[in-house]
């Protein structure tokens, strides 16, 4: 098994523990994070529905004027600012942090810390 595909099947176990453990609803719904290269893809989950609730990323054409010139934690920071104000304006004022296997630094934090700025307690 190369290194690479160890990396994955490691990520892949943590979201599968974390996931027994986590679960979102309507009223407190979970905020999932996935991260490629390139971009960021946040949103809030209510699991008892199977139903997304809210959704944000750097592939939103509004949010790709904003962040064409930024680093990708300040991209990271402003799609979890965006998600917070849609949270709000949908009633969510606290939510789950289902971090999806990464480590809490880098995008994912700064991520959050958008989140935490916007109105959203977790």
């Amino acid at each position: 098994m190369d290194k690479r595909t160890k990396k994955v099947l490691s990520r892949k176990r943590v979201q599968r523990r974390v996931r027994s453990k986590v679960r979102g609803t309507s009223k407190k719904p979970r905020l999932s994070v996935f991260k490629s290269n390139k971009h960021i893809y946040s949103q809030l989950i209510d699991d008892l529905n199977g139903q997304t609730l809210v959704a944000a990323s750097t592939l939103e054409t509004d949010l790709r004027d904003e962040i064409a010139e930024k680093e990708a934690v300040e991209q990271a920071k402003v799609v979890g600012e965006r998600l917070g104000k849609k949270a709000v304006d949908a009633g969510v004022k606290e939510v789950v942090f289902d971090r999806n296997g990464y480590r809490f630094h880098g995008r994912v934090k700064a991520l959050a810390d958008g989140a935490r700025e916007s109105g959203l307690d977790f």
